[in-house]
């Protein structure tokens, strides 16, 4: 069975570190092992990866099958592309210089973008780092205005006090006005009325003294109170022609 260009585990639970290492098929994974030929460390980003170049190119030639992560490793590193140039020149497409330059190119194309990725990414976490700082601050200050904003005196609630004062004032002329109205409109009525009514039966009842009762005293009270000048000179003739008949009566039953 062919060997296996493989990863060995190694490192602490939830920071895991591998080795790169040359091993039979047939072994498991952190057993024994042919050849080791670099490392991997995953924790850091972008991943640390130290690969001895030419001894990896060696076994790949020599039939060395990666696995699927190994191959990820070998193709980051270049070996997989100047294994892909060499079997070019073997065949005469190219030659050991245009190879050997083509290599160089991708190298340099590869380091350039990996420096790039770790550039931003540092300037990332400082303009990160700033932010948290700056929201630490705001949140700070925003602590200490509310701490002294409890803290300190407050004059408000007197102010209100008297705002809420003032608009007592014109309610007490509301009802000022609306007592007086109604005291001079009744006024005027209450002394006519009494008058009026007190000089009518008071003519009426003089003369019937003896004959009407007291009933018939009302009576004619309510009814003649507009005509009061009139009524009592016919009631005052009536009785006088009555009184000789009365006495004919009286001398003749005797």
């Amino acid at each position: 069975m062919p060997a296996k260009i493989r990863l060995q585990r190694h490192g602490k639970k939830g920071k895991a570190f591998y080795h790169i290492v040359i091993a039979d098929g047939r072994a498991p994974r952190d057993g024994k092992f042919i050849e080791k030929i670099g490392t991997y460390n995953p924790n850091t980003n972008p991943a640390t990866i130290e690969l001895q170049f030419e001894t990896a190119l060696q076994w790949l030639k020599n039939g060395a099958q990666p696995t699927e992560t190994a191959r990820a490793i070998l193709s980051y590193k270049g070996v997989l592309m100047k294994l892909h140039l060499d079997k070019g020149v073997i065949k005469g497409a190219l030659t050991e210089e245009q190879a050997e330059a083509k290599l160089v190119k991708w190298l340099e194309e590869k380091n350039s973008k990996i420096e790039n990725k770790r550039t931003s990414l540092t300037t990332s976490m400082s303009d990160l780092q700033k932010k948290r700082k700056a929201d630490e601050l705001a949140k700070n200050a925003a602590r200490a205005a509310a701490i002294a904003a409890k803290n300190a005196p407050e004059p408000e609630p007197v102010a209100e006090v008297v705002e809420e004062e003032v608009p007592a004032a014109p309610v007490e002329e509301t009802p000022v006005v609306e007592a007086e109205a109604p005291a001079e409109e009744v006024a005027a009525p209450v002394e006519e009325t009494p008058v009026v009514e007190a000089e009518a039966p008071a003519e009426e009842v003089a003369a019937p003294a003896e004959e009407t009762p007291v009933a018939e005293a009302e009576a004619p009270a309510e009814e003649v109170a507009a005509p009061v000048e009139e009524t009592p000179v016919v009631e005052a003739e009536a009785p006088s022609e009555e009184a000789p008949a009365a006495e004919d009566e009286t001398k003749a039953a005797e």
